[in-house]
């Protein structure tokens, strides 16, 4: 994802702040997975994850599109118990990846920087992306309250 206002940081900003929200949905379920490919442009590529506790909690959906990798997980499965739940900022070169990260892709100096996401679970999802969005709902119990 390229910054159109050239502000440094901003998405491994991004990433930092889905990766928190992301950090209290580690009692969450896989409500379902969504995969898109399209074989012509990359850019077209999407996995959508939705994950819900229950009706006290907010249902949170994971949006990753122009996918570099996405590792196939069984259809059928859902819902599924989430053991762990990690988002990685993985910067472009010269700055070094994590460890765990390291030999996923090909490395380039086209290479921009990227999003990993990793769910752990009998679901295991791993997927590497240039665009992340994470969208938390209001509750079950507070959208049913009129203001």
């Amino acid at each position: 994802m390229v910054d159109e206002h050239g502000a440094t940081d901003a998405f491994k900003n991004r990433c930092t702040n889905a990766a928190l929200t992301l950090e209290s949905c580690a009692r969450h379920f896989i409500e379902r997975i969504s995969l898109n490919e399209s074989n012509e442009n990359r850019k077209d590529n999407t996995l959508d994850v939705w994950l819900r506790e229950g009706p006290w909690t907010p249902d949170v959906v994971i949006s990753l599109s122009n996918l570099h990798s996405v590792r196939p997980w069984e259809p059928g499965l859902c819902p599924s118990f989430i053991d762990g739940i990690s988002l990685v900022h993985l910067p472009k070169l010269p700055l070094p990846w994590p460890a765990e990260a390291v030999g996923r892709l090909d490395r380039s100096e086209g290479l921009p920087e990227l999003v990993w996401l990793r769910i752990t679970g009998p679901i295991e999802v791993d997927a590497v992306a240039t665009i992340v969005t994470v969208y938390q709902a209001q509750s079950d119990y507070a959208s049913s309250v009129l203001r």
